[in-house]
């Protein structure tokens, strides 16, 4: 039986376009995306979005709330809390002003597909309920750009959380591709008092869903996903709670993870370090397997 994996028929001649020399490499965007878990009595679960069909890429992937940093974000201070820019740059490999636009694009892309805010009045609280009509219409102007993350937190007068986060791994869209990202992937429990709901435009449902029940559905042919998302929840299910897991993720390697091409035979074989299960083989000479 297949199983899950998003390989769209196109890709087969771009993997060898590239192997071949005959490509040329689009840049990789900066974002973010964040593994938002919840705790219950049978361990946690994660928060997931379904991709709306009807999306040119990765359409009917399961995929967690995540986006594109915004270019304000890195040359504005933001109201701040937790480990120092200095500190997230180190922990991302980035200089800090790169490290502030990634965190900010991690807690506001998780605001805008989720309903989930990781801010508070202060250092030590978390907002209670970002429901209502004023709620958003701040998110709307987040979603359409027309306001910054940081003028958004100065409005509300809240304090973005960045230890209410923890980094846990960093992946890049595979050179073939036409759009793509350099995503670093964070972890974070979702706050008391807070829930989640539906606010993508780009999704067309959402389920909270422990990692083992989401990987199975993938290994079933069921839940179709891209390798990032697969490798992740194989490695959260390992995990008892969500404290477990923001506490693991402390010590984790964050070297990017980025599938290349080579040739062996008459077949372009695309693998992805330490990622043996998704490799994939497509025939040098055309048509697909």
């Amino acid at each position: 039986m297949p199983n899950g994996q998003w390989f769209p028929p196109e890709w087969s001649g771009r993997i060898r376009a590239l192997a071949q020399g005959e490509l040329t490499v689009a840049p990789a965007r900066r974002a973010a995306t964040v593994m938002l878990l919840r705790d219950a009595v049978d361990g946690p679960s994660v928060h997931m979005l379904r991709r709306s069909t009807s999306m040119a890429f990765a359409g009917g992937a399961y995929a967690y709330p995540g986006g594109g940093v915004d270019p304000r974000d890195d040359d504005r201070l933001v109201r701040w809390a937790g480990p120092g820019r200095d500190v997230w740059a180190r922990r991302l490999g980035v200089d800090a002003a790169s490290a502030q636009a990634i965190v900010c694009a991690a807690v506001r892309e998780t605001y805008e597909e989720a309903g989930v805010l990781l801010a508070g009045e202060t250092a030590e609280t978390v907002v209670g309920d970002t429901t209502g009509d004023d709620w958003e219409a701040d998110r709307a102007a987040l979603v359409d750009r027309e306001l910054s993350f940081a003028e958004f937190l100065d409005r509300r007068g809240l304090t973005l959380r960045s230890d209410l986060l923890a980094a846990w791994t960093r992946w890049i869209t595979p050179e073939f591709e036409p759009k793509r990202y350099d995503t670093w992937f964070f972890v974070a429990a979702l706050p008391t008092g807070q829930r989640t709901r539906n606010a993508s435009t780009e999704a067309d449902h959402t389920v909270w869903i422990r990692p083992a029940d989401a990987a199975l559905g993938y290994d079933a042919g069921e839940l179709l996903m891209m390798p990032p998302t697969v490798a992740t929840l194989r490695e959260l299910q390992t995990y008892g709670s969500a404290a477990e897991a923001l506490e693991a993720a402390v010590g984790r390697d964050l070297a990017p993870v980025l599938a290349r091409p080579r040739v062996e035979g008459d077949e372009v074989v695309l693998s992805w370090p330490g990622q043996d299960e998704f490799t994939k083989r497509v025939p040098l000479a055309g048509g697909d397997r």
